[in-house]
């Protein structure tokens, strides 16, 4: 080989090697720290940089992002003495690598061991229940608290969560028990609430029925009165309009009596004293009007008015007293009731065929 190749060769390698030496190519989201003689030099940020060989050297390489660092579970014991195992979650970021580097040994065991004793001193103050149940406010004082104490060493610690809270397996069958008891419990109740509204919606539908019922029946009612006086209005005013006699209202008088008796109820009833009036006023209607027919009319009336009389003196000497339903005169008063009604009867029906008879005289007031 030639002797001037080699120096050659060799010059080119030491070329080459400075070269790979001086040249540093970060890549993005990370930071490299360079030392001179042993002694921080700078930060090298992402991109092409060059150093000097032998005397500059990388002493450590940090990468900026968001990382996760999950640790294992801790036993911390509550204010109730009782040993939970408390597991977390940590969001951090290097904001100052050379801090991260030169302040502190080992960032993570020291940020591990730093949560550990916040949450000692947070879950210390806490029972169980309030434990389980203020995770928001544990995860903002260990925040605090890591936030403030990671900010020398060049680290911003974002979110700190509670994976898990572990209570002893006794106290999880006991809160078991206590859940289990507390949604029968609400079961209860709301069926119980259910039940009675149930009964007061029941009630008060039956007050609106009885109420309705009882507007129905007043309603009908009125109207029934209503119309039975406008009947009774209506009558009145064609009885005067057709301008009925005495004796068209004693034959309806009459015929209006059998009707008295023939109720079920009825253990006696009452002959009323205008009674002889009325067959007095039929029979003079109905009579004949010859001479001898004349006599016997006169006669008959001459006895119906010595009746009339009679009844008009024992009516008022007596006051029409009440009879009692099972005495002798009772009886005897229903049977002369029942002798009377007979007697009107035979005669209307007599005064009725001699009016048919003569073919003179017809109801007055009738067409």
């Amino acid at each position: 080989m030639d002797p001037v190749v080699i120096p050659i060769l060799v010059a080119a390698l030491v070329v080459v090697f400075l070269v790979a030496a001086t040249v540093r190519i970060v890549p993005q989201a990370r930071r490299y720290n360079i030392e001179r003689f042993g002694r921080y030099r700078r930060t090298l940020q992402p991109g092409l940089n060059f150093v000097l060989p032998v005397a500059d050297r990388v002493n450590t390489k940090l990468d900026v992002r968001e990382q996760v660092y999950s640790s294992d579970p801790k036993p911390v014991i509550t204010e109730d003495n009782l040993v939970v195992n408390i597991d977390t979650v940590l969001y951090y970021q290097i904001t100052d690598p050379r801090a991260a580097a030169y302040e502190v040994a080992d960032y993570l065991q020291a940020i591990d061991q730093l949560t550990v004793t916040t949450l000692r001193n947070v879950i210390g103050s806490m029972d169980l229940e309030g434990t389980l149940t203020s995770r928001e406010e544990i995860n903002a004082r260990l925040r605090a608290v890591l936030d403030d104490a990671t900010g020398k060493w060049g680290i911003r610690v974002n979110r700190v969560e509670i994976k898990a809270i572990d209570p002893p397996n006794t106290i999880k069958e006991a809160m078991e028990k206590q859940m289990r008891a507390e949604r029968d419990k609400r079961a209860a109740i709301l069926h119980a609430e259910g039940e009675r509204q149930a009964k007061i919606l029941t009630a008060e539908g039956t007050k609106q029925k009885d109420i309705l019922e009882a507007q129905g029946t007043q309603q009908a009612m009125i109207l029934r009165a209503d119309g039975e006086s406008k009947a009774v209005e209506l009558v009145f005013q064609a009885v005067h309009r057709n301008n009925a006699d005495a004796k068209v209202l004693a034959y309806k008088y009459l015929e209006t009596l059998p009707h008295l008796a023939q109720s079920d109820n009825n253990t006696f009833w009452v002959i009323p004293g205008e009674l002889t009036e009325a067959i007095r006023t039929v029979t003079t209607a109905f009579g004949d009007q010859s001479p001898g027919a004349g006599l016997s009319a006169s006669a008959e009336r001459e006895d119906a008015a010595a009746a009339a009389d009679v009844a008009d003196s024992d009516k008022d000497s007596v006051g029409a007293p009440e009879i009692e339903p099972n005495s002798t005169l009772a009886l005897d008063a229903v049977a002369a009731a029942d002798e009377a009604a007979k007697q009107a009867a035979a005669a209307v029906s007599g005064a009725k065929a001699e009016a048919e008879a003569a073919g003179e005289t017809r109801l007055p007031g009738r067409r």
